[in-house]
């Protein structure tokens, strides 16, 4: 349990299993003790980054089941990606050499439901949030192109073109799973019953036989 993942898979494998604990209510808390605590004040080597939505149901420690120095963890409401976002990811990966890069969207996301909105109604939110609204429309449009309407689809749509965002724009990222060291995981999460889905992945996901 102790053990860091050091391999893409190892550590999507790893978080696959801290999230089947966590919705059969079976978790075992680990790397929450005192003496944990105490070892990381030294210094961080998360296993995966990960970048999710700000909705405060999407927790990344407790879905997954996963403690202290674990997870590097990146937060936007509706994951949404700028230059602060980009420069942490690239921390995450290229400084804390972490293997694994997740973007965690969810159904009933409000950000998607907002932009979703604002298409139908050529409407805009006043003050930042229309900035957020604009990052997500492209997404929309895109999901409506495809014949996509249902904003649980359109979530799909969003983690999918957002994992791709992620390796177009970043060189470091891009040049890390060509190389093999990391892979991107997109996943879905479900409020209602707490699992994740695979719906997007760049990079090397899957265990192989030993």
């Amino acid at each position: 349990m102790n053990r860091t993942p050091s391999t893409p898979a190892d550590a999507f494998a790893t978080l696959l299993e801290g999230n089947q604990r966590f919705v059969e209510s079976t978790r075992l808390h680990p790397n929450q003790d005192a003496d944990h605590r105490a070892s990381l004040a030294p210094g961080q080597a998360p296993f995966a980054v990960l970048f999710g939505c700000s909705d405060s149901r999407l927790a990344a420690e407790i879905i997954f089941d996963r403690g202290l120095g674990d997870l590097f963890v990146v937060r936007t409401a509706g994951q949404v990606t700028g230059s602060e976002v980009l420069g942490s990811i690239e921390y995450g990966v290229g400084v804390l050499r972490t293997p694994l890069v997740v973007v965690l969207g969810h159904d009933s996301c409000g950000a998607v439901v907002a932009a979703r909105q604002a298409v139908v109604e050529g409407t805009n939110p006043p003050g930042y949030l229309r900035d957020i609204v604009e990052r997500v429309t492209p997404s929309v449009l895109a999901a409506r192109a495809a014949g996509e309407d249902d904003v649980d689809g359109i979530v799909d749509v969003h983690i999918q073109r957002t994992s791709e965002l992620l390796v177009e724009r970043s060189s470091l990222l891009a040049d890390e799973i060509a190389a093999g060291r990391c892979a991107v995981a997109g996943l879905s999460y479900r409020l209602a019953d707490g699992t994740v889905r695979l719906v997007a992945s760049h990079g090397p996901l899957e265990l192989t036989a030993a």
